[in-house]
């Protein structure tokens, strides 16, 4: 199994009314993935983070394998939702990707 974890800060030319619907749409549109992808056993977006965090959003996913993860970076559906949703509003992105 192969765990894939991004951080992301939005962008502070945003409300905090603005990047709770950015968020929420980032929430939506990558947990929507779930069963789209073959390979994708588990996906969730965390966007309530305690006052201590220094980012915005977190996307935890689980993939059957390295290939597995391969193959949902260049699928449509997350090309998709990474083009309209995460990266015209995200400043930063972090990533950390290991075999559990």
């Amino acid at each position: 199994m192969v765990k894939h974890i991004i951080l992301w800060t939005l962008k502070s030319e945003y409300s905090d009314t603005q990047k709770e619907k950015i968020k929420a749409d980032i929430k939506n549109g990558l947990e929507e993935l779930a069963g789209k992808i073959d390979g994708l056993t588990d996906i969730k977006v965390y966007t309530n983070g305690l006052e201590t965090s220094n980012v915005d959003l977190c996307l935890d996913s689980t993939f059957v394998d390295f290939d597995a993860l391969k193959s949902y970076a260049v699928h449509p559906d997350h090309v998709w939702v990474a083009k309209n949703l995460v990266v015209p509003f995200a400043a930063e992105r972090r990533c950390m990707d290991f075999e559990i």
